[in-house]
């Protein structure tokens, strides 16, 4: 028999977690990629962008050209990027996916830039973080096709342009507010992204559950689609969480009943809150009688930052109409009382 040491045990326990961390890495980027559609005939809801978009990519093949530039705004999760890879397969061409924060270095978006082929996609998530060296390489590399270029030094230093292939850059942002005008005014083409309806991201759960073999009944789906935060990004993920309560519990069938059941165990709520969501509007009630409070004072009564608060729970919350953003600060809407059983705002001390 051999005799393993604790070394070599702890090792191979080590290899083991390696492993399966990879393991988990790999089915969650399998999981998006599986699901994501490919061609606008399986991207579901955006109608009127998508309508305009055909348009226009039908327009830029006929006159073999790249399309305009395009910046897509919105809370996060609506499919922004996924729309772009749908408009380079229906392009036919390439699509490179990077992100503002990774192209700190001038050198890292003029690489970018010198690879790219005639027709190429450049997508760019989070474009309104690009620094402000990055931003002007980008102006003329998207409005006359070029690089300005500085070569030698000191007395030798010299500019040279160079020539770099025509492509479409595709930005995406959650603050289109933040964006300088000379770098916004450089698309030709700006939509934004609407949270979905309950119909679509009911489509949206089927077409997934078909994807990964989940049997799924329709009232199951809608169940989940009222408390995904008109979202398809969190729907997705809600999906998958209900599936495993389902294996567990009812022989892996999703039914209203199990959809329920599993995500009143996630403490996710019939509008979609979640104990964050809930923690922020309680706080607004009983420590600031309603409202308004400033954003770095509820910033820090929550223990989130700023731009937390800002891009992933504020959006939600304002467009189901609990809160109200104001010169003075955020306050709870007479809705949100009303859903929340609060009568009288000013000498309730508790909204939950």
């Amino acid at each position: 028999m051999a005799i393993i040491s604790d070394d070599e045990n702890l090792n191979h326990k080590k290899k083991r977690n390696d492993n399966t961390v990879s393991e988990e890495i790999s089915y969650d980027m399998s999981f998006e990629t599986n699901i994501r559609p490919k061609v606008f005939n399986d991207y579901i809801g955006q109608s009127s962008l998508k309508s305009t978009l055909k348009i226009s990519i039908e327009a830029a093949k006929k006159r073999e050209l790249p399309l305009d530039h395009i910046l897509f705004y919105g809370p996060p999760g609506l499919g922004k990027t996924t729309l772009a890879s749908v408009i380079a397969n229906e392009m036919n061409t390439n699509i490179k996916i990077t992100s503002a924060p990774a192209l700190e270095r001038p050198r890292d978006i003029i690489g970018i830039l010198m690879s790219l082929k005639a027709g190429d996609i450049l997508f760019i998530d989070e474009i309104h973080r690009l620094n402000k060296i990055s931003e002007e390489i980008l102006y003329p590399a998207m409005e006359d096709f070029y690089l300005d270029m500085t070569t030698g030094k000191s007395q030798t230093l010299k500019s040279v342009r160079i020539p770099i292939p025509k492509f479409t850059l595709i930005g995406a942002t959650t603050k289109a507010g933040s964006l300088s005008s000379p770098l916004r005014d450089r698309f030709g083409i700006i939509h934004r992204l609407e949270f979905y309806t309950d119909e679509e991201l009911t489509k949206v759960i089927k077409r997934t559950a078909e994807i990964l073999n989940i049997d799924i009944e329709e009232n199951g789906a809608i169940a989940i689609a009222k408390r995904s935060r008109g979202t398809p990004r969190i729907a997705n993920r809600l999906v998958k969480r209900v599936r495993d309560f389902a294996i567990v519990k009812s022989n892996g069938i999703i039914d209203e009943k199990t959809s329920n059941e599993a995500l009143d165990i996630l403490q996710i709520d019939k509008f979609g809150l979640d104990n964050t969501d809930r923690a922020l509007l309680n706080i607004i009630a009983e420590k600031y009688d309603g409202g308004p409070v400033g954003i770095e004072t509820l910033a820090t009564a929550l223990g989130e930052d700023t731009k937390t608060i800002e891009d992933v729970y504020e959006p939600y919350l304002v467009q189901k109409g609990f809160l109200q953003r104001t010169p003075r600060g955020r306050k709870l809407t007479s809705f949100a009382c009303k859903c929340f059983n609060l009568k009288n705002i000013d000498i309730q001390k508790s909204l939950f």
